[in-house]
């Protein structure tokens, strides 16, 4: 029977990015493994700050796969012994991992062991393509990366896009690479009359009142800047009624965004509502007349996704791996020109006709994605080198 081991350091308290697609595919794969007659299991590293405690507890989510194994080094060190140290002739891992036949690094890395055949994860290449869009944590992996190519059978990555950017920027041979899609954390039926009702008794917003919605991480890559600089413009010139709703955390240089807010003359307009429960992330998209997301540059568009899944009518960029995500199902914007993003949304709020074929075809299209396929997907790629 085949061995499979995955990486499921990653995975947090509040899973999001790498920790929420390798949840969900661990748990897909699980679902799999009768019919598929393979044996899944999984390594965790613990953190830094956890490993000086001497805490190696896997997180609660993990508790119940009995195919656990622990690599008792934190991620900060290995990250770094990958980079630079570690010689692929000698068997450091193996037991550790337990002799596995196939050993799945999910987060821009794999370990190398002698009898094993290793396959990464390669998300997108912001790091690469776009430094100045990269944190400092993403601008560390490029040495990880190209070593761990000295060693790596496959790579997986999750769009067409990154495919061609990790053929083209790290010379990779496109037999080496496979895509297997994303899927929405959300299905869609997901919120039900009555537990929008409930739902909507339980934040500081007012749904009557019209607005225009964004979901992801704050940072400079997602180009939110753009999105208020629209937003003012549609005030001023078109006096619309909509609010701006902007969720997500911050994640790094984040100042300049919350500049543009408080220099807005329509600051009081405009609400930043931190990491939210995924029920009440739902209900905005779910209600939003505008879902808006002019990222310069996306490995998926998860967000995307999750707006077409619960109904919302997308705008997007015309850029990277979105296109292939939305098809016709959205209306694709330079990401670089924020009339252009503002002319897009009056387009949609004043045509009932044309959001409503936005929803319908965004709903239809978000049905071709599912976690259940990205685990059949994934078990494709590894039968392309067994």
């Amino acid at each position: 029977m085949l061995k499979i081991v995955i990486d499921a350091t990653p995975i947090t308290p509040k899973p999001s990015g790498v920790g929420f697609y390798i949840i969900n595919l661990i748990s897909s794969l699980e679902a799999l493994q009768k019919q598929n007659n393979f044996d899944l299991g999984i390594v965790y590293q613990p953190r830094l700050n956890n490993w000086l405690a001497g805490n190696f507890n896997f997180p609660d989510s993990l508790k119940h796969y009995s195919q656990r194994h622990l690599l008792p080094l934190p991620v900060r060190i290995s990250d770094l012994l990958l980079a630079i140290s570690f010689n692929p002739s000698l068997s450091y891992f193996d037991k550790y991992f337990g002799f596995p036949d196939i050993l799945h690094g999910t987060n821009y890395s794999v370990y190398p062991c002698n009898n094993t055949l290793k396959v990464m994860n390669i998300y997108d290449l912001t790091f690469f393509k776009y430094p100045k869009y990269a944190d400092s944590v993403a601008k560390t992996y490029f040495k990880r990366v190209k070593r761990c190519l000295e060693w790596t059978d496959l790579i997986i990555t999750i769009s067409q896009s990154s495919k061609a950017d990790i053929i083209e920027y790290l010379q990779v041979d496109p037999k080496r690479v496979y895509v297997t899609p994303l899927a929405s954390r959300y299905y869609p039926d997901y919120l039900s009359a009555q537990t929008t009702e409930e739902l909507a008794k339980q934040v500081n917003y007012d749904f009557s009142q019209p607005y225009l919605l964004f979901v992801s991480t704050i940072e400079p890559r997602k180009n939110i800047n753009t999105i208020i600089s629209a937003f003012n413009f549609l005030k001023q010139q078109y006096k619309i009624p909509h609010q701006l709703i902007l969720i997500g955390k911050k994640g790094w240089s984040y100042e300049p965004v919350f500049a543009a807010i408080e220099n807005s003359p329509w600051v009081n307009q405009i609400h930043h509502l931190n990491y939210l429960s995924d029920e009440l992330v739902a209900l905005f998209y779910s209600k939003a007349d505008v879902f808006v997301y002019p990222s310069y540059y996306e490995g998926f568009g998860l967000p995307v996704l999750e707006a077409m899944t619960l109904g919302a009518a997308v705008i997007s960029s015309n850029t990277s791996s979105i296109p292939e995500i939305t098809g016709d199902a959205a209306i694709l914007v330079d990401p670089n020109n924020p009339i252009q993003l503002a002319e897009a949304i009056l387009k949609v709020i004043s045509d009932s006709q044309l959001r409503q074929e936005l929803i319908n075809k965004g709903k239809a299209k978000a049905k071709l994605f599912s976690w259940e396929r990205t685990a059949r997907e994934t078990l494709n790629a590894y039968e392309t080198i067994i």
